[in-house]
């Protein structure tokens, strides 16, 4: 049986676009999903515990397996057929260009 971690992520907002990066070392594209709906974006995923090899002795097990899910509430929308997500080198890394028309501007205080 799993347990639940939480992989470390990195959101920004970079020219017209915002970045989500994830770290998912030990994992592949497949065990990876990610949704957008009413202006959050989810990220979750499974990653399978390896099968301990027989009569080895682990002096130290730091290695976490199970499943994980994470939502960030966008600013602003996005445009959903621009959406890029790309798995390379255990990292997620997914670009979400704003919806035309939508930039945050400074509300002036009266």
């Amino acid at each position: 049986m799993g347990e639940e971690w939480t992989p470390s992520v990195d959101l920004s907002e970079k020219e017209g676009k915002y970045l989500l990066k994830a770290e998912l070392p030990g994992m592949t594209k497949d065990d990876i999903s990610v949704t957008y709906e009413d202006g959050v974006v989810t990220i979750t995923g499974k990653k399978e515990s390896k099968k301990e090899e027989e009569g080895a002795d682990y002096y130290v097990r730091e290695s976490r397996y199970g499943s994980f899910t994470r939502s960030f509430r966008l600013p602003t929308g996005i445009d959903e057929s621009k959406v890029d997500a790309q798995f390379k080198d255990g990292v997620l890394t997914v670009a979400m260009p704003k919806k035309e028309g939508e930039k945050s501007r400074k509300i002036d205080i009266k």
